[in-house]
């Protein structure tokens, strides 16, 4: 699968464009099958950082990297994927569905 298409990368914002939005959009999705662990992309440097919101063993706001997302292993040797259904919508809206 391929995580990050041209169309997204056009989408995203550049790091630090929403840094005064208190509620910005979530762009895109990326998750381990079988686990808890989700990425939520809000910004991209258009190479290979990401700063969005992750949810794991805790939730935070943090950057993470397209490189890192590829080598990830879970269970059975899945990989992370992108959620090809999710919508943009705002940060606050992210976090209320991981309350």
């Amino acid at each position: 699968m391929i995580l990050l298409t041209k169309q997204l990368t056009q989408k995203l914002p550049k790091l630090y464009e929403q840094e005064n939005n208190t509620d910005p959009m979530v762009i895109c999705k990326f998750f381990l099958p079988m686990t808890k662990w989700t990425w939520y992309a809000i910004e991209f440097d258009g190479k290979d950082t990401f700063f969005g919101y992750v949810v794991g063993d805790y939730s935070e706001l943090g950057y993470f990297t397209l490189s890192e997302l590829k080598e990830i292993e879970g269970p059975y040797g899945l990989k992370v994927e992108r959620d090809m259904y999710f919508d943009p919508q705002p940060l606050s809206k992210v976090k209320e569905m991981h309350r």
